[in-house]
């Protein structure tokens, strides 16, 4: 019966979220919030955002049918009403980084003084460490951390939205495995409605989601880890939220580091994230979306690994994770030798060129 539920709960939202997008569409074009071309972007057409609203209204719907109860739930509630009414302002007005990001933190104070901190991580060989003063400090950094990764890798149609599914995917299966109740009712509907929105968002989008949407999902991707993940006392806990959200965090990181070995501004964004260079690299739109899927995949695959891996497991995985990122790190040019990698991509484009 429970799982009955949870596949009634996945269809609400799912459906839900289809359904609404369409309205959404119109209020999207009604208000103004539409992204429209320019030099940065690579649409060529005017196209409506705000597409998180509907999946916004898809979750809460999914959630109606659940009905989970969890100590923090309102408080979360609240947070994340904050961020979808950041998203909307920001999707309408274009607000400035600086006040899109107080946006995040009230929220994040919000859902922090329900008491939802990282208190503790565990560490190999030292086992638990407790952060203590520290703990607001790395609550803070990864939720508006982990918000701002999501928001910054939705550059291409569906991208947002398959690899938030997949991180999902996998923490839902490592919340099967734990019975963390409210961690699997919420990747549920999640999932549900980001499969629902990505039915209008996949290449050729109609619609985007917007920073309402991008902000949304990273913001509750981050609050579950807190509920689930970071409650694990398994070895090499403290890694696994990253490793399952590994493609955006990195990604977000090599942005960071690369705006500041360049002087430039580190909120202000450009065109050498990952999709971009792959694009570059002569993918099509759509070829580039599923091998940044397949990325998110191979991380996921490695998280729900990691989370029951015994040390020796642990560490062949640990040097898998590195290899990749390694992988990852040459895509987006931080390597200033000649990557094997970029070699290879340059070679694949110049076959399909002559072909």
């Amino acid at each position: 019966m429970f799982y009955i539920h949870l596949i009634i709960a996945f269809l609400i939202a799912l459906i839900a979220t289809y359904l609404l997008t369409y309205p959404v569409k119109k209020l999207a074009i009604k208000i103004g919030a539409v992204d429209y071309p320019n030099a940065r972007k690579i649409h060529k057409f005017s196209t409506p955002r705000l597409g998180g609203l509907a999946m916004f209204m898809g979750v809460v719907l999914g959630l109606l049918y659940l009905q989970p109860y969890h100590p923090q739930f309102f408080m979360i509630s609240i947070g994340v009403c904050i961020i979808i009414l950041t998203g909307i302002l920001d999707d309408k007005y274009q607000l400035r980084p600086v006040v899109k990001l107080g946006g995040q933190l009230l929220a994040t104070a919000i859902v922090m003084s329900s008491g939802l901190i990282i208190e503790r991580i565990t560490i190999p060989f030292f086992g638990l460490v407790e952060l203590n003063n520290f703990s607001i400090i790395v609550t803070v950094l990864w939720i508006v951390g982990v918000t701002n990764a999501i928001n910054l890798i939705d550059g291409l149609d569906g991208l947002a939205s398959g690899v938030s599914t997949i991180a999902l995917i996998s923490i839902l299966i490592m919340a099967l495995m734990d019975v963390s109740f409210i961690v699997i009712y919420l990747c549920v509907v999640l999932i549900g409605s980001n499969l629902g929105f990505l039915m209008h968002n996949f290449h050729p989008a109609s619609i985007y989601m917007g920073d309402t949407g991008s902000m949304f999902l990273g913001f509750t991707i981050a609050i579950i880890s807190l509920l689930g993940l970071f409650k694990n006392v398994t070895l090499f806990s403290f890694i696994i939220p990253i490793i399952v959200l590994a493609v955006p965090i990195f990604d977000t990181i090599f942005a960071i580091v690369r705006r500041s070995i360049n002087g430039e501004n580190i909120m202000m964004p450009d065109k050498k994230h990952l999709h971009y260079q792959l694009l570059h690299a002569g993918f099509s739109h759509r070829k580039t979306v599923f091998i940044i899927y397949l990325f998110s995949a191979i991380f996921g695959a490695l998280g729900v690994i990691f989370s029951h891996a015994s040390l020796g497991l642990s560490l062949i995985i640990s040097v898998v994770f590195l290899a990749l990122l390694q992988l990852i790190a040459e895509i987006v040019g931080l390597i200033s030798r000649k990557p094997l990698i970029n070699t290879f991509l340059k070679l694949m484009k110049k076959e399909r060129q002559a072909s």
